[in-house]
């Protein structure tokens, strides 16, 4: 039996293909972590996720496995999927040992047997530090075909300039390359890096993340899980909850959408929900993405007017997804291509991110307008479900808060909503984005949008950590 020492706040990983360890609290810490959060994991593919009460003496393996058992129902759900019985009770020892190589494992070869090449893109500005960090995690990568593209949005500095050439040769197996984008916007920032992408998917993440090892293995996975397959989302979970703004953004619903993969497209899955597909915000986050680059540089990349950087603030990941579904593609959500996100650590952050959060959903509705106007009726019959979808305590994005979840952070996206459309406006016409959807990509081609007219339904969705 193994012991894992608990240092700080960030989340324990286990394996339960394996024995469990006892957790023991450091010194430094006892007494001031109370609870415990772990990811579970199963033939490497996280499968669930919760909070144990850790005493000063720790928790004992078998108690860490009882609490597993009783909190990770998507373990078991894992078992039954890969064909094996699902057992009574998960004891200190893990799982026994499979006679049969699971599905998961067999479907994940299969994938790998001509593995797609990808370009990472990681956009950044004047944060080296937490570059230096991700550029870490991706040199871990395990995969086989991989370069990686870093874009310097507006720099102040020539840091991030340095930082790349310091690392030059020293990003594991993978090429990197640096590109300057003096035009300020995120949306602005992936097109160029579009450009410059050579793989024939491209894997987008931020500088403020750590990405699994498996992250590109599993993006691999999902991308040939079905015929159609053009984007790829995954699972974000918080790299650490230290603060109190830390743990509100959790209790607003995190980044996380689950740990069950699925299929998300205008015909044979679409989902029971009146207001997808305007509802992309449930499918994923920019922070962990993935694009089969034809298609995207097809469909014109992002759409410069948004983005943070923009008066836009935001919604440019999701009028991605929202074109995606509109071109007739599928989009792929896929827990297994896991990332650690490091959230906002002070309050007043907190602040301006959730009246940002509410400009990008204004913006982002706006804009989806404007591209799929075949989508305004669907979406005027829903509003009052989108109202309610955003504003009603038992919604699907408020029902994790609190009675203590601060109503100014609420007021303040609500504000941010109202705005969004004027900001929307602003930011297409003036003088760094008046051409709004300019194809910034080599390939000049236009998947044509397809939109069934008897699924012609939409309405509110959400640009927030809140699903």
């Amino acid at each position: 039996m193994h012991s894992l020492t608990v240092r700080d706040s960030q989340m324990i990983d286990i394996d339960v293909s394996g024995p469990l360890p006892e957790l023991v609290l450091d010194d430094k810490v006892r007494g001031a972590i109370r609870e415990v959060r772990v990811l579970v994991r199963l033939h490497d593919r996280p499968v669930g996720s919760f909070t144990v009460e850790v005493g000063p003496r720790g928790i004992a393996a078998a108690e860490l496995a009882a609490a597993v058992w009783a909190d990770a129902p998507e373990l078991r759900a894992h078992l039954a999927a890969d064909g094996f019985p699902v057992p009574d009770t998960l004891d200190a020892d893990g799982l026994p040992v499979p006679e049969k190589t699971p599905q998961c494992v067999e479907r994940r070869r299969a994938a790998l047997e001509d593995p797609p090449s990808v370009t990472v893109l990681i956009a950044t500005r004047d944060r080296e530090e937490s570059l230096r960090r991700c550029l870490a995690s991706v040199a871990e990568l395990d995969y086989p075909d991989f370069d990686v593209v870093v874009v310097d949005n507006a720099p102040a500095t020539d840091a991030t300039a340095a930082l790349v050439g310091e690392l030059d040769g020293r990003c594991g197996p993978a090429k990197i390359r640096y590109v300057r984008e003096d035009r300020p916007g995120l949306a602005r920032a992936h097109n160029r890096g579009l450009q410059e992408t050579t793989g024939a998917w491209v894997a987008i993440t931020d500088d403020d993340v750590v990405v699994d090892r498996h992250w590109l293995m599993a993006i691999a996975e999902a991308a040939a899980a079905a015929p159609g397959v053009a984007c790829v989302t995954g699972l974000i979970v918080a790299a650490e909850l230290e603060t109190h703004a830390q743990r509100l953004i959790e209790e607003a619903g995190g980044f996380s959408r689950g740990f069950v993969s699925r299929l998300y497209d205008t015909g044979p899955n679409r989902p029971d929900d009146p207001l997808f597909p305007f509802t992309t915000g449930r499918l994923g986050s920019g922070a962990n993405m993935a694009f089969d680059t034809a298609v995207l540089r097809a469909l014109g990349g992002f759409d410069p007017a948004m983005g943070a950087g923009t008066p836009a603030r935001g919604g440019d990941d999701l009028l991605a997804f929202l074109n995606v579904l509109a071109s007739g593609k599928t989009l792929a959500y896929q827990p297994a291509a896991l990332i650690s996100h490091f959230h906002r650590r002070e309050y007043e952050g907190l602040q301006r991110q959730s009246h940002n959060y509410g400009v990008g959903l204004g913006a982002y509705l706006t804009s989806a307008v404007v591209h799929h106007p075949r989508l305004l009726p669907g979406m005027l019959r829903n509003a009052v479900l989108g109202l309610k979808h955003f504003l009603a305590r038992s919604s699907v994005k408020n029902k994790g808060k609190t009675a203590h979840f601060p109503a100014e952070l609420e007021r303040a996206e609500r504000r941010g909503v109202l705005h969004g459309p004027f900001a929307y406006a602003v930011s297409r016409w003036d003088g760094r984005s008046h051409r709004a959807y300019e194809r910034p990509v080599r390939d000049r081609g236009r998947v044509p949008i397809h939109v069934p007219r008897q699924t012609d339904r939409a309405g509110g969705s959400r640009m927030s950590p809140a699903r």
